[in-house]
């Protein structure tokens, strides 16, 4: 019974970790396009408070690359720190002016989208993804030994090990006689 309340568990988990990502995506790929559908009237908004049409550039694309990464789960942890910090930087630079009730709950928003970034990061994408998908297919190569993997990593040593000791306590080990006895 456990095992398979353990199982339907992570299929729950992948599908809420699917929608969280695709939530996450949708706003800054909306947002990237309304950018660029509305890039005059954008680029003179950013202008007054000193920001020039080439970083408005850089900023559509980092939220439509990486809502795009994010919602397909390719780089999903560097895109989601990537935004992360975006979304960071446009609270502190942007939205400090706490007097005005508007810009306090974009300062908010932003905070917020940053945190779920960020667990998004540490996290990573999930099965359904398609970093889940390379790995498995072994058509690209994961850091060894990441702060985002390390606990995954070692679930795959112990389970290793736990096999090897399994095997082992099977088929006996031999002594330096050249006889077996049985491991229990």
């Amino acid at each position: 019974m456990n095992r398979l309340l353990k199982r339907y568990a992570a299929r729950l988990d992948n599908v809420v970790l699917l929608g969280s990502r695709l939530l996450l995506a949708w706003l800054f790929i909306h947002e990237s396009v309304t950018l660029t559908t509305n890039f005059e009237a954008a680029a003179s908004g950013m202008a007054k408070m000193g920001v020039p049409p080439p970083l408005l550039v850089a900023t559509i694309a980092l939220q439509f690359f990486g809502g795009i990464a994010i919602a397909i789960g390719c780089q999903a942890r560097l895109a989601a720190a990537g935004l992360g910090l975006f979304c960071l930087a446009t609270a502190i630079l942007f939205h400090m002016n706490f007097a005005n009730r508007n810009e306090l709950l974009h300062f908010d928003k932003d905070l917020d989208i940053a945190g779920g970034m960020f667990v998004l990061m540490i996290r990573g994408a999930g099965a359904w993804s398609i970093d889940r998908l390379l790995r498995a297919k072994r058509l690209i190569v994961r850091p060894s030994e990441s702060v985002f993997d390390v606990s995954e990593t070692m679930g795959v040593v112990q389970r290793a090990a736990d096999d090897e000791n399994h095997q082992m306590a099977h088929l006996g080990r031999q002594d330096q006689g050249g006889s077996y006895d049985a491991v229990a």
